[in-house]
Order: structure tokens, then C-alpha cells, then sequence
């Protein structure tokens, strides 16, 4: 059985070989972060007395026309790819009650590579932190193993940190995700998709947590911070030297890097190529302020407005859009097609 892993920066899956010539694979299992998570968050945030917004409207107008838990106004990433294979979308592992045969999404909302117990004695950040790690997510996936017939996420948390802390991190987080392709290609993977992060700088929660005085802070030719844009390509650096280590260590899989940051960069560089609008840092759902982001009035919260048209906004709440993930998606399912041994 010829098995496939993607490895986003907050999502992982993995899809096997179908026999039919019509479709290359049959399940996918997700693993990840808000930017893979179809719906788990909604119970990892209630066992730990919280809310998520993404249960409540206007999260999920655009397609599904209800909040699903995903953390955007209709579908992700993995669900364009999951369309794109013929495949259903990925179940959330933690609320389907049904056979996880054609796959299952372990994403969380908040998760992240390391460990919890690593953020604990972050001030203002630890107890924000939620056991839902890469580690726990791999768990998840280790019990569905024996009902099948037949691992790791990297988000990468930026608060409670200076610039200089979080590059010194970065080694850290890629040879995570680099243990983690190890662990899959040991499982029986013979495809490997690992995708780097977006820029960092360009987010407008980033933006609205880390803003600067200093107009040198800031790239003239996007409004984006140069210091976490510059993170960004730093681990995904790092992370395609550590992918070329694991290409030379095994020479029978296919590992194959996808690009998050040039697509998102793109947009923002020239959104009237996309039929973005020209605000292209500003959300689409959220309380006001100049990237209309705020903490007190997040989208779904009392006092914030959504735009009309979702699909000329690049980020929905903060995290992107469906449209953004469409065009993302593509240019996956590209390097995928296109890949060698």
C-alpha cells in the first residue's frame, strides 16, 4: 500500500494508493492546527472550559452555510485536496462517530509542534497552550491504527517571545517536524509533502500583537513586519536543508517540499491580480481597527461586522480565507503531481 503524507506547517496527512487508475488514493489522516482543523477544536475547547468561535456563525457562510469548526468562511486546504482525490472530507477524529476508513482529521485549533509542557513557563502563554500537541495527535492516530486496514503539525507560536527567542526556536520546530516525516516514512510512507509556513509578518494578528513605531519595521512593499516575514524564511530554509537530509536517508520515498509562503506573499504583493481588495492585510470578519482585528471583538463576537464578499479578502479572521485556500491548494496539489523519487 503506497501511502501519501502532507506536512504542513499546521496540518499533516497522509492518503493511501486506491487500485482504480481514475483516483490515486483513498483516505487521508490530517494532522495540524486552525489551519487544517475541521471541527475537533470544538471539543478540545470545551474540555478545557472554552469557547471557539468558529462553532458560531458567520464561520462557514460561504460553503457549508453553518460553523463547522473550521477556522474560515468555508473550506481549507485539506478540503480542496480532498475534493481534488474524490475523496469525502476528512472527519474531525474527535466528534465522528462514523468509520474512519477514508481517513480522519486529528488537526486541533492552537495546537502545536512541541509539547505543552515546553510553553508552560512562558508568561501569559502557558496556560493558553492546549494538550494537543504533534505528539498527542500522533497518539490519536496510533489507536485508529488497529481498525484500519492498512504524523506531526509545526505551528509555530510567536507570543511571549522577542524576535530573538523565536529564531533560536526555529532549529527546534524543524528537526520536530523532520522526526516527525522520519516516523511516517517508517510506517510505510512512500510520498511526503511537507509544506513551510506563511509569512509571519503578514498576518493581522501578528500585526495587531506586534506593532512598531518605526516605519523601518515594516516592508515597504507590503505593510508586513520584516522581522517575523524574515523568521518565516529562515525555518523554511532550514526546513528544505533538513528535507534534503531525509531525501539522502530515504532514497525509496518521495519528499516533497510545498511552498505556503510565496502564494500568501504573492497575494499580498499584488492582490488586483487575485480580485483581492486593495486592504489586503485587513480581514474580512473581525471588531475594527486598521487590520479590522480585535481581540475584544473577534469575528463571531458581539461587535464585529464580516465583509459581503468574503472572496475578495485574503485573510477571513485572521487565519485566510476559502479562497486563499483554493489558490494554496493548487499550487499542493501541483508539487504533488509533479514530483519525483
Amino acid at each position: 500500500m503506497k501511502l501519501l503524507y502532507i506536512l504542513p506547517v499546521l496540518l499533516l496527512a497522509c492518503v493511501a494508493s486506491a487500485a482504480s487508475s481514475l483516483r490515486r488514493y483513498d483516505s487521508i489522516f490530517s494532522f495540524g492546527d486552525s489551519f487544517a482543523d475541521t471541527g475537533n477544536d470544538i471539543i478540545v475547547f470545551a474540555e478545557n472550559s472554552l469557547v471557539t468561535p468558529a462553532a458560531q456563525p458567520p464561520y462557514g457562510m460561504t460553503f457549508f452555510g453553518r460553523p463547522t469548526g473550521r477556522n474560515s468562511n468555508g473550506r481549507l486546504i485539506i478540503d480542496f485536496i480532498a475534493e481534488k482525490l474524490e475523496l469525502p472530507f476528512v472527519p474531525p477524529f474527535l466528534t465522528h462517530n462514523g468509520s474512519f476508513r477514508r481517513g480522519a482529521n486529528f488537526a486541533v485549533a492552537g495546537a502545536t509542534a512541541l509539547d505543552a509542557s515546553f510553553f508552560r513557563d512562558i508568561p501569559g502563554v502557558g496556560q493558553f497552550v492546549l494538550n494537543s500537541s504533534s505528539s498527542v495527535q500522533l497518539r490519536w492516530f496510533d489507536s485508529l491504527k488497529p481498525s484500519l486496514c492498512s504524523p506531526a503539525c509545526a505551528s509555530f507560536a510567536v507570543f511571549g517571545m522577542n524576535i530573538t527567542q523565536l529564531r533560536s526556536l526555529v532549529p527546534d520546530v524543524v528537526k520536530t517536524v523532520s522526526a516527525a516525516i522520519e516516523v511516517v516514512i517508517k510506517q510505510g510512507a512512500k510520498t511526503v509533502v511537507v509544506p513551510g509556513i506563511p509569512p509571519l509578518g503578514c498576518t493581522p494578528p501578528n500585526l495587531f500583537f506586534f506593532p512598531s513605531a518605526d516605519p523601518a519595521a515594516y516592508e515597504n512593499s507590503t505593510g508586513c513586519l520584516k522581522d517575523l516575514n524574515e523568521i518565516a524564511v529562515h525555518h523554511n530554509s532550514l526546513l528544505q536543508e533538513s528535507l534534503n537530509h531525509v531525501r539522502r536517508n530515504h532514497p525509496n520515498a518521495r519528499v516533497v517540499y510545498a511552498d505556503f509562503f510565496t502564494p500568501v506573499i504573492e497575494m499580498v504583493q499584488s492582490p488586483e491580480k487575485f480580485g483581492l481588495t486593495q486592504d489586503v492585510l485587513r480581514c474580512c470578519c473581525g471588531g475594527g481597527g486598521k487590520y479590522n482585528f480585535n481581540i475584544s471583538a473577534g469575528c463571531g463576537m458581539p461587535g464585529a461586522t464580516v465583509c459581503e464578499d468574503p472572496s475578495a479578502y485574503l485573510f477571513w479572521d485572521g487565519h485566510l480565507t476559502e479562497e486563499a485556500y483554493r489558490y494554496i491548494a493548487k499550487g499542493w496539489l501541483n508539487s504533488i503531481d509533479n514530483s519525483e523519487y
